[in-house]
């Protein structure tokens, strides 16, 4: 439909600006709306680009507002703005291309040259302009066989805050946020007590009620306009009941302002890994049934859902307890209870829309129609919703680091709560994990302290004692070996002897294994293979896998042929001393 009226030949939410046939077909303007009702519109035309290229790109744009691949304005507006620097580009060309099928492969490469891909503007710009023009047919293939070249992703540089950081921030936000329910709390009981009936008819506390009332019912008090007509301020009686007639006089005794719901939105984000939207644009939590009739604590569902990129859409739902005033419940409880009169106000005038988060802007607008702010939808004088530059100006005037939502929720999901918060578990790990500092220091002591166990194991497991051409004098004769210190074991406490079992006294370096103690470890081998066809694996891997590793090494290290002759010289009392050590008749 255009403007005036008429449909033009193009997808339904393109729209020309005049009704004139004749005039330039790329004169269009594409209207994006969401399931939200956040409505945007796009002038291809202010595009610096000829008439058929703008075009061209608004049938590929309108395709995407139309078939559900953009829920958010946020995709569109990101769109838009790459496409604005994209025609910056063409238009700065020699020859610019006229349309589509006049890009060439150069031009193109160009434009990816000209982009700084490193940085995630850079390649975005690169990657979203791209994948739109794909979708045309006429696109050349030269042009296609470019844009298939990968393209490296940004390293990430965004990190989590560190604890104390961490910790100051939620600080921070909850001292907001518990300022803002204390005020309206306690309005709010002067409220219910006016409507009870408490006080007088006609006196200073039966105005100042009646005046908490117009401004829970209608959003604001009535006013009178200035002379000249430019201000319109509170009238005089209510400006005297309140006190005044700034916001602090009037509406913020009821309502939440931007920024406080900017800082609710921060305590949500970090207490629960929420993604920023998801939190945003959170339908009203709703106890469980009967959760609380009998005990008072309340059992609240929330119902969360996360746009994905080319993958539609994440559900997921949480129950949340509230059991006193450290559960995570309650945080829910007092969010209710700050926004509980401009929710009732938006029920009224546009009950199909269903958010937690609703705060009383600055201006007195009073028109019920919706309309979009960004992500933000309107309804009269209130917003709903908690935008990420809310929670950046919150923390700015905090003196705290920006990004505060997407830092906050990174840090919940990847330092404490360790798992995905409306992710895939390999977006989880890829984006998240992998590129995060303090998971790469918190790594590296986890593979220190695995590389210290292999060591260790593999120490177990191979021949510690010391290889001799013959006896030393001196050495004290074991089961197995010849011990060199036996005062000083490895295996016990200084000065208190030699304890361990003669098993293991291949595993120490005061041990010396010489060729009379050969035909005695090769038996013992032997015996520790028989044990393994009739024991039960998981006791032999227990019990004998070590020892018999340590013989396994030794074995290897005299030779097969020094092995043989080993075997063949076992007496009769090298067997009865292996047998008694496996028997349990002696240990040390």
């Amino acid at each position: 439909m255009s403007r005036r009226g008429r449909k033009a030949s193009l997808p339904t939410t393109l729209f020309r600006r005049t009704p004139v046939l004749g005039e330039d077909p790329s004169d269009v303007v594409v209207r994006h709306t969401t399931k939200q009702g956040s409505t945007r519109a796009y002038d291809f035309g202010r595009l610096p680009m000829p008439a058929p290229m703008q075009r061209s790109l608004a049938v590929l744009f309108a395709a995407k507002c139309t078939s559900g691949a953009w829920t958010s304005l946020k995709t569109s507006e990101g769109t838009w703005r790459h496409l604005k620097a994209l025609g910056t580009f063409l238009s700065s060309q020699e020859n610019p291309p006229a349309d589509v099928p006049d890009l060439t492969a150069a031009t193109w490469s160009a434009w990816r040259l000209s982009r700084k891909t490193k940085a995630q503007t850079g390649y975005d710009q690169v990657m979203v302009t791209q994948l739109l023009l794909r979708a045309d047919s006429r696109l050349p293939q030269e042009v296609r066989a470019v844009m298939a070249r990968r393209l490296p992703e940004p390293k990430v540089q965004e990190r989590a805050f560190d604890p104390d950081e961490f910790r100051q921030i939620k600080a921070a936000a909850r001292r907001t946020f518990r300022s803002a329910l204390l005020r309206i709390r306690e309005n709010t009981e002067y409220l219910n007590a006016w409507r009870n009936g408490e006080f007088v008819r006609g006196s200073k506390e039966w105005e100042f009620g009646e005046a908490l009332d117009l401004l829970a019912r209608t959003g604001d008090l009535p006013r009178r306009t200035s002379a000249n007509g430019r201000t319109r301020t509170v009238v005089p009686r209510y400006m005297k009941v309140l006190g005044g007639g700034r916001p602090e006089d009037t509406w913020k005794r009821l309502f939440l302002t931007r920024l406080e719901a900017g800082a609710l939105g921060v305590v949500l984000v970090t207490e629960f890994g929420f993604n920023g939207t998801t939190m945003s644009e959170m339908p009203v939590p709703r106890a469980v049934p009967d959760s609380g009739e009998k005990s008072g604590t309340k059992v609240y569902r929330l119902e969360l859902e996360k746009r994905r990129r080319h993958a539609g859409h994440h559900f997921e739902s949480r129950n949340l307890t509230d059991h006193g005033a450290d559960s995570a419940g309650r945080l829910i409880s007092d969010a209710l209870e700050a926004t509980a009169h401009a929710r009732a106000y938006v029920a009224d005038r546009a009950p199909e829309i269903d958010r937690l988060l609703v705060w009383r802007s600055k201006g007195n607008r009073s028109a019920t129609a919706t309309n979009s702010v960004g992500e933000l939808i309107r309804v009269g004088p209130f917003g709903l919703g908690a935008d990420t530059a809310a929670a950046s100006l919150w923390a700015q005037q905090q003196g705290l680091p920006s990004k505060v939502l997407r830092r906050g929720r990174k840090t919940v999901n990847v330092v404490h709560r360790r798992e995905p918060g409306q992710n895939t578990q390999d977006t989880h790990d890829r984006v998240y994990v992998l590129p995060e500092p303090q998971v790469q220091e918190a790594a590296g002591e986890v593979i220190a302290d695995g590389v210290s166990d292999a060591v260790e194991a593999a120490r177990r497991t191979v021949l510690q004692a010391r290889l001799a051409d013959a006896q030393q004098d001196g050495d004290q004769e074991t089961a197995t070996a010849s011990c060199s210190d036996y005062e000083h074991s490895p295996f016990t406490p200084p000065g208190a002897g030699c304890g361990a079992s003669f098993l293991l006294c291949t595993a120490c370096p005061n041990a010396r294994v010489a060729p009379v103690h050969h035909p005695r470890l090769a038996y013992l081998h032997a015996a520790l293979e028989n044990l393994r066809s009739v024991l039960d694996p998981a006791t032999w891997m227990a019990d004998w896998y070590d020892a018999h590793a340590r013989l396994e090494d030794l074995r290897l290290r005299l030779g097969a042929e020094v092995w043989k002759q080993a075997q063949q010289r076992v007496s009769d009392w090298d067997r009865q001393i292996i047998d008694d050590l496996l028997n349990g008749h002696f240990d040390s």
